[in-house]
């Protein structure tokens, strides 16, 4: 059964589905596309870098605006000087954020030399950026964690523990070290130890790909919720799927008129936020969003090619007027 809610303190989040922070994805107008479809509980920013927030860097601001119906949400971090990472903190806070969560699970090479999942290798340090980062807030205080750096340095219990006696109000567990990075199986077996040993809410994260996927972690784990990252991102109705799933043992696949919609409308959202890149991310999304359609790689060569955001509006437009009549869908 998928929980209706779970708490992180006084912050109730329901349903128990959390949207995953994805680098170059989840900006506010993939977030609240994602609120828009219904179903998932908690939304999370890019994972943000503590250094650039506190020199007040205009492209890191980007990452840390929300909208008001974005609530509940978290503004995620990353950095590993806890002085630095408390000022941050403390200015997520002032923004108006539900949540703080410190990012210990990025493997990229950039992000490990300066915290990221390179902490685990350090968990002195790590206790450090925990104690500060707790001390510069009053709201609540999450982490995102992987298994470990390796096979043979699996810490995530002993963070989880460390965490919970510093105060750290919840955690996501990713059970995969940073070696894997994306490749292997997740050891869902990590997040049922973790959540054994710690008493603050576990959050299951990685190899959810289907309802069926989501309904079997919490099932084999114990976990208190589930977070859904690179599957939201080709598939943003997982969690109203996950939803419907949990309530009636089966769930909808969209049509090519939902795919049409949710594709038009997103990418007409870039353009009228006047969004930096709006045609990059274009390009960038077609390609998520058209897993499933008839004939997508015709359509993800159209607007690959094209060169201005309105002509690949008008791509789209075209494309599913023909494919939608085709498929006899009004």
């Amino acid at each position: 059964m998928l929980p209706e809610q779970f708490s992180i303190r006084d912050k109730i989040i329901s349903p128990s589905t959390v949207l995953a922070p994805m680098a170059g994805v989840t900006d506010t107008v993939f977030r609240r596309m994602i609120r828009g479809l219904g179903g998932c509980g908690l939304i999370m920013t890019e994972f943000t870098s503590a250094e650039c927030i506190t020199r007040n860097s205009a492209r890191t601001s980007r990452y840390l605006f929300f909208e008001p119906d974005e609530h509940p949400i978290t503004g995620q971090l990353f950095g590993a000087n806890p002085e630095v990472m408390a000022n941050a903190a403390g200015m997520v806070q002032q923004l108006g954020f539900d949540i703080v969560d410190i990012n210990l699970g990025c493997p990229a090479k950039k992000v490990i030399k300066c915290g990221g999942s390179g902490l685990l290798r350090d968990l002195k340090a790590l206790e450090q950026v925990l104690r500060a980062v707790r001390s510069a807030v009053t709201i609540p205080l999450t982490i995102k964690i992987r298994a470990g750096w390796d096979e043979n340095s699996i810490v995530a219990v002993e963070v989880a523990r460390m965490a919970e006696q510093i105060g750290i109000e919840g955690i996501a567990v990713h059970p995969r070290t940073r070696s894997q990075a994306y490749t292997g199986r997740a050891d869902w077996s990590i997040i049922r130890a973790v959540k054994q040993a710690v008493r603050m809410p576990v959050i299951g994260n990685g190899d959810i790909n289907t309802p069926e996927d989501a309904m079997r972690m919490l099932r084999e784990t114990g976990c208190d919720a589930v977070m859904i990252g690179r599957a939201a991102s080709n598939n943003p109705w997982i969690f109203r799927q996950i939803a419907q799933y949990a309530q009636t043992g089966s769930f909808d696949e969209p049509s090519e008129l939902d795919r049409y919609r949710l594709l038009s409308t997103y990418f007409r959202n870039l353009v009228e936020t006047e969004w930096p890149d709006a045609i990059g991310k274009m390009k960038q999304f077609v390609c998520y969003f058209t897993h499933g359609v008839r004939n997508g790689s015709e359509l993800r060569k159209n607007v690959h090619t094209s060169r201005t955001s309105a002509e690949i509006l008008d791509k789209v437009d075209s494309f599913f007027a023909d494919t939608v009549t085709a498929g006899g869908t009004p």
